[in-house]
């Protein structure tokens, strides 16, 4: 999973030696923090959060093998 969202990142940004994607794993759900350079948040984000959900609907619609929701978080 956290190659999908860097490969989808990737060709947004502007510094994709930047990006950091770190796994936290709970109860009933996996979350996904990715971190980008401050200059690439408004790229990543898009006007009205549209690229944003995009990413969140692709990621999302991946299963994890143990069946967990996926969350996404962009800082």
């Amino acid at each position: 999973m956290k190659a999908l969202i860097e490969t989808i990142v990737t060709s947004l940004v502007d510094h994709p030696e930047d990006i950091v994607v770190t796994e936290t794993e709970e109860n009933e759900k996996v979350v996904y923090h990715l971190s980008v350079n401050q200059e690439d948040v408004g790229k990543v984000i898009g006007k009205n959060g549209r690229i944003a959900k995009a990413i969140r609907t692709v990621v999302y619609a991946a299963k994890t093998d143990s069946g967990k929701r996926i969350y996404l978080d962009i800082m």
